[in-house]
């Protein structure tokens, strides 16, 4: 586990990211276990901070942006070895019965500012070199009479990402479709994140209204070293040459 500074939240050793593709026939299905996964999840042995979300494409955020055949579980844990009992809890045998597809992304956290439900579920990371990919999380809980200009800011920043150089792949997420939002995405490397990140004028024009236009009640960014990609990629909406941006048997 990675040792924590003085004064500073533990950094855990193992983030997961499991996303399962489901039929829009299983819809019925996926609700009761919206609704008691998540209590169910947090009670798991070895989980110090988990949500079960709800994704969307990316393009937009609100109804119309869900994807309703694709929903996902972070979880963060204690160890390598609690992590590996999740296909055998409850949750996750749950989530198997019904799943078409499923990947797994094995994260290590290398930045976090914010919070998530008052608290830093990621601890106080001081980096660390990564050479390969990176999985860049944003979480943001919205002031409701702020809502409104943060989806018109939204769309120039999402289609300046569709095109993005090393951009492997990207979805939404959320806790709910409106008022609770994030991003996940997926890069080749850390260069092409801070490429898009700090240089992109989409972008950089969205980072500085932030502050001026008051958006989020609650934030959270955070990236992450992705060690493991395990399963079917294409759940994740993978764009990336599976020749060269890949990873063998699945290690990062």
């Amino acid at each position: 586990m990675t040792g924590p500074t003085a004064g500073s939240a533990p950094v855990p050793e193992l983030v997961t990211l499991h996303v399962w593709r489901v039929g829009r026939a299983d819809l019925p299905r996926v609700l009761p276990r919206m609704a008691v996964g998540p209590r169910r999840l947090r009670a798991t042995a070895g989980v110090r901070f988990a949500k079960l979300l709800g994704t969307g494409t990316g393009t937009g955020f609100g109804p119309d942006d869900v994807d309703v055949t694709r929903w996902a579980a972070l979880t963060v844990w204690d160890s390598a070895d609690a992590a590996a009992g999740f296909d055998g809890s409850p949750v996750g045998r749950s989530w198997a019965r019904i799943a078409r597809s499923t990947c797994r992304l094995d994260l290590r956290p290398v930045t976090s500012r914010g919070e998530w439900s008052g608290r830093r579920p990621f601890g106080d990371p001081t980096g660390g070199r990564v050479d390969g990919p990176v999985l860049a999380l944003t979480r943001a809980r919205l002031r409701t009479r702020r809502a409104v200009t943060f989806w018109r800011a939204v769309p120039p920043v999402a289609a300046a990402l569709h095109d993005a150089p090393g951009l492997l792949a990207r979805f939404g997420v959320g806790e709910a479709p409106l008022g609770w939002q994030g991003t996940v995405s997926v890069w080749r490397d850390p260069a092409s994140l801070v490429g898009f990140a700090y240089r992109h004028p989409e972008h950089r024009a969205a980072i500085a209204r932030t502050p001026t236009e008051g958006w989020y009640a609650e934030e959270l960014f955070a990236r992450f070293e992705v060690r493991a990609v395990v399963g079917d990629r294409t759940v994740l909406g993978w764009t990336g040459d599976h020749d060269t941006e890949t990873v063998e048997g699945g290690r990062a």
